[in-house]
């Protein structure tokens, strides 16, 4: 990685708050972060913290109150609905909750992402996602509703959803929050794979300290500040077991 690179996101002194007057309440304090091309970060700290409100400010999914945020080229900070549009295109996001179409099979699932983007053929789309489905495991099942699946299967029809497209980047929140130990190993073993192969940075949401090894970097929040940056995956797994 080359000391001159420009970082993928870039924020410094982020507030963010819910509500207002006497039911104001916030969330974020002076937040400052920098994540750099081809890297793996995994954003920990205890639930309420302010991660998933963080991740999507820099999805571009909530707007921006206070501090600056740069993300792929798009300051957040002072943006047009277009520039959002433009860049929700570049991102795949991996909701907590899946968020598939319980009405479209698998393969429908992962092709609905080419609805963000018509310089993609239906044939085109239709054959990457039939690809991507097969290297999460899942060419058997391309034709399975999601009501037939199991949660593993689901998490990786979302895998497979994030990445169909290329995106210049990957969110993840908490992707393993609803596995159990195994296969949230293997959903997030497979989600470094492909990520890695297609050299896309990834900025993950967990509080699960069984997958800390897979990271780059890792970065906890405590009570909307960061308060602590290991350089890598090991030393952050000390501090989580007090040691």
């Amino acid at each position: 990685m080359s000391a001159l690179s420009e970082p993928i996101i870039s924020g410094h002194g982020i507030n963010f708050a819910f509500g207002e007057g006497e039911l104001r309440k916030q969330i974020l304090f002076d937040v400052g972060l920098q994540i750099q091309p081809g890297e793996i970060v995994l954003l920990t700290g205890p639930s309420g913290s302010g991660k998933t409100t963080l991740l999507t400010l820099i999805a571009g999914l909530r707007t921006m109150q206070e501090g600056e945020l740069t993300v792929l080229g798009h300051a957040l900070h002072r943006t047009t609905q277009q520039d959002l549009l433009e860049l929700r295109r570049k991102i795949g996001f991996i909701f907590q909750a899946h968020n598939l179409l319980p009405y479209l099979t698998a393969l429908q699932n992962v092709q609905v992402m080419f609805n963000l983007h018509p310089e993609v053929s239906a044939k085109e789309g239709r054959e990457r996602a039939v690809e991507m489905l097969q290297q999460v495991g899942l060419g058997d099942r391309l034709r399975y509703p999601i009501s037939r699946l199991s949660g593993g299967q689901r998490q990786r029809v979302a895998v497979a959803r994030a990445l169909v497209s290329e995106p210049q980047l990957v969110l993840a929140d908490e992707p393993t929050s609803a596995l159990d130990s195994m296969t949230g190993r293997e959903v997030v073993s497979q989600l470094q794979s492909l990520a890695k192969q297609f050299h896309r940075p990834i900025l993950m949401v967990t509080h699960d300290p069984r997958i800390l090894d897979v990271a780059d970097r890792v970065i906890s929040m405590q009570d909307g500040h960061l308060t602590t940056a290991a350089k890598n995956a090991p030393a952050m797994a000390q501090i989580e077991r007090g040691a």
